[in-house]
């Protein structure tokens, strides 16, 4: 019989094999864009191959298994594989998502403006200046959403005052609080 501490440093090896299931405890609706933020417990955080399938329990991912590399903390126009976007929440970064069949450029435009008006990271260089990406992302389940490590928050529209105070509470809060940068991710990645 292993003792409950050989039982932990077995499960870490193994983390995988040996993780529970994922529990989400969601909030209740806030705010006129029924903005609900999510908790989430028992992830994992393995590296596995890059561009290889990783499937994630919730959307937006929130934590598990990723590639060794992550995004770049920048605005894209084109989605990024999940497998780059959480190791990107892994090193401490918040990443917004939007999914907008009829378009938002507009909407768009409000949270890249909200964006470049958050603070200065003071672990980033002048070159990274916060941890912060803005993806499109489909079949999201929300028009918006904001996503850090083990947290969610999803709203039928952008509410800037609830994403200040989502970005506020769980940015640079990753298990790994790095501000490098991570990679360019064209279009075509993993494709």
């Amino acid at each position: 019989m292993l003792a409950r501490g050989a039982l932990t440093i077995v499960c870490l090896s193994y983390l995988a094999a040996c993780s529970a299931d994922i529990e989400a405890h969601p909030g209740e609706p806030m705010g006129a864009c029924n903005a609900v933020e999510t908790s989430y417990e028992n992830g994992t955080r393995t590296h596995v191959g890059e561009c290889s399938d990783v499937e994630y329990s919730m959307s937006p991912p929130v934590f598990g298994d990723h590639y060794p590399f992550w995004a770049a903390f920048k605005t894209y126009d084109h989605p990024v594989p999940d497998g780059y976007l959480v190791h990107s929440l892994e090193h401490g970064a918040v990443a917004f998502f939007y999914d907008c069949e009829d378009g938002c450029d507009d909407e768009v435009s409000e949270v890249q403006a909200f964006i470049d008006d958050l603070p200065l990271d003071p672990r980033c260089s002048e070159d990274v200046k916060r941890r912060v990406i803005l993806v499109p992302r489909p079949r999201l389940g929300a028009r918006w959403a904001a996503a850090a490590w083990g947290y969610s928050l999803t709203a039928d529209c952008f509410d800037r005052e609830l994403f200040t105070r989502f970005y506020e509470r769980h940015t640079a809060q990753g298990p790994e609080n790095l501000c490098n940068q991570g990679i360019e991710l064209t279009e075509s990645a993993c494709q």
